[in-house]
């Protein structure tokens, strides 16, 4: 049970705290915060489904500065 727990935590809140610095995080009024996390799990999500060898962090930059690639993303 507590390495199910860990596998959660390495899986998903580390990789939000090293590409968005979820810790840092300032949204804290009303529904924002649970808006903002769930376009953050989109995201990820999104650029977890392209694979390939960079990582999830270049990746998203990547789809931040090419609208082509940004494109590819959503559409698969």
């Amino acid at each position: 049970m507590v390495r199910d727990h860990w596998v959660i935590e390495n899986r998903l809140y580390w990789v939000l705290d090293m590409v968005f610095h979820d810790d840092e995080c300032r949204i804290r009024t009303k529904a924002a915060p649970e808006n903002f996390t769930t376009l953050k799990h989109m995201a990820l999500n999104l650029a977890r489904k392209n694979k390939g060898r960079d990582f999830v962090r270049i990746r998203l930059k990547t789809a931040a500065w090419d609208d082509d690639f940004l494109a590819s993303l959503i559409s698969r």
